[in-house]
């Protein structure tokens, strides 16, 4: 399935996104993770772009997106929101599905909220959380900041793709090809012709500036639509005594919430694979057919 590649300005910002299944009007945004670009989401993209309009962004700072020239007061998700709520009216999109991978399931939650974007309330059908939740472990948050915040830098793109493999090894499997394409999509040079990962290193002020930025439980428990989290069963950022709070409050203390553990995967599955795939499509596809029944 073809996509395209797109730029608009959001917030006072260029933002990149993919475009896949432009035909459809059912639209689902697909987030990436915190050090990462869209294009982590061609397979999902893919396989749901047959029926439905799929947006994957690039956050602010990574990939082919503009980096902040104010990093300590953009790089939090109350400004990611800002574009996300920007992202929706210029694409003319009334209402969507979210698919967010850590960084990316906890900005659609606060989008969902509307507690930061008052008109983003109700735009979400459906959300899943790909390994992320409303707090997050933070001993998994010191290993992240330890690689995000002081990227390293390659003579080579293999050995910039053996460091991906080594530090992503938690998603679980991927085809060579697939490694290679998140190498080849994960890549910039810096001036002395090296290679490193495509982001600005700034973004990691998140956690130093906005230090509880990712506990977010008030935002959860205003949530009022369908919640798949899938959880990697060796996840270390989403623990399993985490999972049953969010059973007890919110959409789970109202019965819309679905915990999975998907085996073989820690933070965070890749989203890559028949079986992660199919879920996915089928929960939105539930949620769907709530919403219309709703109506």
């Amino acid at each position: 399935m073809q996509h395209t590649s797109e730029y608009l300005t959001c917030a006072g910002r260029e933002i990149h996104y993919t475009e896949w299944g432009a035909q459809h009007s059912a639209t689902v945004i697909a987030w990436h993770g915190l050090a990462r670009t869209g294009r982590d989401m061609d397979e999902l993209a893919a396989h749901l772009s047959t029926r439905y309009r799929v947006i994957c962004p690039d956050t602010i700072g990574r990939g082919l997106s503009q980096w902040s020239p104010d990093p300590q007061n953009e790089y939090q998700l109350s400004f990611y929101a800002r574009i996300a709520a920007d992202l929706f009216e210029q694409l003319n999109i009334p209402k969507a599905h979210w698919v967010g991978t850590s960084m990316g399931g906890a900005i659609g939650t606060v989008c969902a909220s509307g507690l930061f974007e008052p008109a983003m309330k109700g735009r979400i059908q459906s959300l899943v959380l790909n390994d992320t939740a409303p707090q997050i472990a933070e001993p998994a948050v010191e290993r992240i900041k330890s690689y995000a915040g002081n990227p390293p830098a390659f003579d080579t793109m293999l050995a910039l793709e053996s460091f991906f493999r080594q530090v992503y090894k938690p998603y679980g499997w991927l085809s060579d090809a697939q490694w290679r394409r998140l190498a080849e999509t994960s890549a910039r040079r810096l001036p002395d012709g090296r290679l490193t990962p495509h982001y600005d290193p700034a973004m990691v002020q998140q956690f130093t500036h906005h230090p509880n930025d990712y506990l977010i439980w008030d935002h959860y428990d205003a949530l009022d639509i369908p919640v798949l989290c899938l959880r990697g069963a060796d996840s270390d950022l989403v623990l399993r005594d985490t999972t049953t709070e969010m059973q007890t409050r919110g959409p789970g203390a109202a019965g819309r919430l679905q915990v999975v553990e998907v085996p073989g995967c820690g933070h965070a599955p890749a989203l890559n694979v028949p079986d992660q795939l199919e879920r996915v499509a089928a929960f939105i596809a539930t949620a769907s057919q709530l919403a219309a029944s709703a109506t």
